[in-house]
């Protein structure tokens, strides 16, 4: 199969390396010049474990080819995959669209045969509508079909996702589409892996009911974990008892300081618009993202009880900085709204995370990156674990500090309260 990826980014890039890793033909098409021409190197532009791998193994076998070429890599391709982003806009709970339009209005000019057109990017149900109408003005009906077929990559995961996924969803009533899709993903199939066909916005939906739905199991737990704190449980304890009930499910329902990333907070905000668009109370997804707005607070709350209230020029560890382990991803991190809170009340922040410094922190005063786990913690008063990277799983943490008068405030529940309290460690969790 002659594949189109319109867009290098975290979607885009995974996709277009799997496919071509299943034996198709991939072109990647990218406006940003630089970065085509990096991934030629094999120089990745996100941290994925094990992509870059991927990367220079297809496009040594001439499977995978990157480009600027926008007209060549249309008219050369079966499919076309969109997969440009779709973020939440300005003063607003509306995803921006522009890409997504941008990519259609240029491809649709290049459409020389029969396309499958592909929205992967997540997109508010009735996008494929639009997209229709707006390429059936250049194009006949007949020359073209728009699909949905919505990404459920986890980021530090995705790999695996893509060739080992829960379920495979396309949107189409259109036969020859549903042919070529089906035959297009027929490796994964033969895997065991279930796959769906249903209408085009049905598909959009799927992906914003699923989002919204897993935002909101990790809001309810967080909630249940403050009622614990309150009466002395823990929240360990219900999480497993919780997650043993197979209707229930143990994914998710781990507490922490809130979801982030780049999908969960734009998608929860884009399912709301759109009901509102429709005229639709959407109130539990809505009180799902107010409840992971308010967890911020909580959590600098218990972070000055920690301190007794004196917080400033205290230095303050952040180990992971990241929304979750094993990806660079800083959007919409918990850490981007409790560093600032604490730096504005005189905190001397040092942070540590494996994927390297963040040019978003950059900006802040007496916030600095340490390139060790030994150069961050030393000479800490609170050390908060942030981030569940395996490599924070296992540290002696008096060996670390080198005084014995500072605290841990355990974001994650990594570690055991009774062997933290033994060690004769002030020790605080979820």
């Amino acid at each position: 199969m002659k594949i189109c990826i319109i867009g290098t980014g975290y979607v885009g890039l995974v996709s277009g390396v799997c496919f071509s890793d299943l034996g198709n033909d991939v072109i990647c098409v990218d406006t940003n010049v630089n970065k085509i021409e990096d991934l030629k190197k094999g120089l990745i532009p996100i941290y994925e474990p094990g992509l870059e791998e991927l990367v220079k193994k297809n496009y040594k076998a001439g499977r995978l080819n990157f480009t600027t070429d926008l007209s060549n890599a249309v008219k050369n391709s079966n499919i076309i995959f969109i997969c440009v982003g779709t973020p939440t806009k300005k003063k607003s709970y509306s995803a921006d669209l522009r890409q997504i339009y941008k990519a259609v209005n240029n491809l649709r000019k290049y459409i020389n045969s029969f396309k499958v057109i592909v929205t992967k990017s997540t997109v508010p149900v009735t996008t494929g509508d639009k997209i229709e109408s707006l390429i059936s003005k250049k194009k006949s009906k007949k020359m073209f079909s728009v699909v949905s077929n919505p990404e459920f990559l986890r980021e530090g995961e995705a790999i695996r996702d893509f060739m080992f996924p829960d379920r495979i969803i396309v949107g189409t009533d259109n036969t020859r589409a549903k042919n070529l899709l089906k035959n297009l993903y027929d490796p994964l199939i033969k895997r065991g892996r279930k796959y769906l066909i249903t209408s085009r916005r049905g598909a959009e939906l799927i992906k914003y009911a699923s989002n919204a739905f897993l935002a909101t199991k990790i809001s309810y737990i967080n909630e249940i974990s403050n009622l614990c704190e309150k009466v002395g449980v823990d929240i360990e304890d219900i999480s497993i008892g919780m997650g043993l009930d197979q209707r229930i499910g143990s994914r998710f329902l781990r507490p922490g300081p809130g979801y982030g990333g780049s999908c969960f907070p734009k998608d929860t905000r884009a399912i709301i618009d759109t009901a509102k668009k429709f005229n639709t109370n959407l109130s539990i997804i809505a009180s799902t993202i107010k409840s992971n707005n308010d967890r911020y607070n909580i959590l600098f709350s218990k972070i000055k009880k920690i301190m007794k209230g004196k917080i400033a020029k205290k230095k303050i560890t952040f180990l992971g900085v990241t929304f979750k382990p094993n990806t660079d991803d800083m959007r919409e991190s918990p850490a981007l709204k409790l560093i600032p809170k604490l730096n504005k009340i005189g905190a001397k922040i040092s942070y540590y995370d494996p994927s390297g410094s963040k040019s978003i922190l950059e900006k802040y005063k007496n916030v600095s990156f340490a390139n060790k786990i030994s150069s961050a913690c030393v000479h800490s008063d609170l050390i908060i674990i942030h981030t569940e990277w395996n490599e924070f799983k296992n540290l002696n943490f008096k060996r670390l500090v080198k005084t014995s008068k500072f605290s841990i405030y355990d974001m994650r529940n990594i570690y055991s309260q009774k062997k933290m309290k033994n060690s004769g460690i002030k020790y605080f969790k979820i």
